[in-house]
């Protein structure tokens, strides 16, 4: 895994926030997903680097970025360090709850977004209907807020295979790097401490007017609200698709980066 000594940081308002810095050419932006950081792309930024910038951030609240003591919004935290290093338009792959960052910087800031590719969700308007993610979710919270993190760990590992598997069908160094990263963004926070961030609203209204293209990259095994969620966003925009790659769940880009950095390269390719 990267280090923490590889990482740059912007002096946002509100602490400093992380990120890697690293190619040369146009700009792509890497967006994790929650309760992680930029680590889960270790096996897209050096393959990306090699034709592109890559920004890969440490959302607020999460790896090496400051916690958040005041209102907050995702687009407002990605936009200031966009702006910053005078970058845009930028390509924006989001994953889980970076596609949601990557969505909502698109709507707020236009100007700063070429293309936008998301994984395992859409907008941040996050859409959970099944019963069985739901009881999966309300487990992980019961847990978190008692403190049990091993256990909330356990469950968490469940949510990687997705429904249709159980973590022994996944390669198990890629859970250990899982668990390593969110260990280490839930060590930051306390059970109970106050949630800062501000949704940015219902975005569906504002989605039409994106005018840029935008892939969805499925894991067919993963939950299928998060296949819906991506779906739901490359159906609305003007210029959407999507692709599946089989035989993985919510983190494609982890359990097939090969795959995964073939069809993100060829969609960076068409533009």
């Amino acid at each position: 895994m990267t280090a923490a000594s590889e990482l740059s940081f912007f002096a946002s308002a509100d602490g400093d926030l992380a990120y890697r810095d690293v190619g040369s050419g146009d700009p792509v932006v890497l967006l994790h997903s929650g309760f992680a950081d930029h680590r889960v792309f270790d096996d897209q930024i050096p393959a990306l680097a090699a034709r592109f910038r890559v920004i890969a951030p440490d959302i607020r609240g999460h790896g090496f970025s400051a916690n958040a003591s005041a209102p907050f919004r995702w687009a407002d935290d990605l936009t200031g360090l966009l702006r910053h290093l005078d970058l845009g338009p930028a390509v924006l792959v989001g994953l889980s709850m970076g596609a949601g960052v990557a969505t909502d910087t698109a709507l707020e800031s236009p100007e700063l977004v070429r293309a936008i590719v998301v994984s395992g969700g859409g907008t941040s308007a996050f859409e959970y209907k099944d019963p069985e993610l739901l009881a999966h979710t309300a487990r992980a919270g019961r847990l978190l807020a008692a403190g049990d993190i091993e256990g909330w760990l356990d469950q968490f590992t469940e949510g990687v295979a997705g429904p249709h598997r159980t973590p022994a069908d996944v390669d198990p160094s890629v859970l250990r790097r899982l668990r390593a990263l969110t260990a280490h963004t839930i060590a930051k926070h306390t059970p109970g401490e106050k949630d800062w961030y501000v949704p940015l609203g219902d975005p569906w209204p504002r989605v039409p007017q994106l005018d840029v293209p935008v892939l969805a990259i499925h894991g067919a095994a993963d939950w299928p609200d998060s296949i819906a969620m991506a779906d739901r966003l490359v159906d609305t925009v003007p210029n959407g698709r999507a692709t599946t790659i089989e035989g993985v769940g919510h983190y494609p880009n982890m359990e097939k980066p090969e795959e995964f950095n073939t069809v993100l390269g060829q969609f960076l390719s068409s533009l």
